[in-house]
């Protein structure tokens, strides 16, 4: 029986060229890396929107789904290669720009909105967060009846978010004013009427609910024993502050 021990051999032995490339290798992995980690991520601003004539073009004519896309490529573009743009730092008048050439393109289309008062609104800068307001407010009176939900967080971003209870008022009143629809929800009518209270102008919150009892607009019997009862209530305290 033969025993097979293993020998290992002197590096003398390597062959001078092999060492060449081995050294080579190992120099160009560490200029690779180094160049590598010397990169600069380049960041990318938004630029101003091209028309939605150019758009529906590059779409061949397919504007539904070009609104679509469009609004996925703004909804990620604080997050690009290498780098995450913080809300705050984006140019809020190019946002604008963009959600407008959107909807432009799909007038149906309830995402820019949504993404306005939900995500963009959601920015800890005031003055951001009144331009999303506003720019769902006007939004809004074009078609009141179907996008009233997003009014109706405008209203909780005001109040909650900004603590600003004239604009939040303001969100609310062009609800009651506008948003006529059977589908609108009697909740989202009625807000301004809570705010009212919340800034004590009790005898306005008395006008508005009295004129809500008597338009004949509540059909469900619940509802209206609800703001009576609520009337009963703020009368009470109006009396009780005199």
């Amino acid at each position: 029986m033969k025993l097979f021990v293993k020998q290992t051999r002197d590096l003398s032995f390597v062959p001078n060229n092999i060492w060449i490339v081995l050294i080579l290798s190992l120099f160009l992995q560490c200029l690779w890396h180094f160049s590598f980690s010397r990169l600069e991520v380049k960041r990318y601003n938004l630029t101003i929107p091209p028309t939605s004539t150019h758009i529906r073009l590059m779409s061949l004519d397919d504007p539904v789904s070009a609104a679509k896309l469009t609004m996925l490529w703004l909804q990620a573009f604080d997050n690009q290669p290498g780098v995450s743009i913080p809300l705050k730092e984006l140019n809020y008048d190019r946002v604008v720009e963009w959600l407008d050439i959107i909807i432009e393109l799909d007038s149906k289309i309830q995402y820019p909105l949504l993404a306005a008062i939900r995500f963009y609104a959601e920015v800890q800068d005031v003055e951001k967060q009144r331009m999303m307001i506003r720019y769902v407010s006007d939004k809004f009176i074009e078609s009141p009846n179907e996008r009233w939900s997003f009014m109706a967080h405008a209203v909780y971003v005001a109040k909650h978010r900004i603590k600003d209870l004239k604009l939040a008022l303001e969100c609310a009143e062009l609800i009651r004013q506008h948003a006529k629809g059977d589908n609108v929800p009697y909740w989202a009518k009625q807000m301004e009427i809570f705010i009212l209270e919340d800034m004590n102008e009790l005898e306005s919150a008395m006008v508005i609910l009295g004129g809500l009892i008597e338009s004949g607009e509540l059909k469900d019997s619940h509802q209206r024993k609800f703001l009576g009862q609520k009337l009963e209530e703020i009368k009470l305290r109006q009396n009780e502050a005199n």
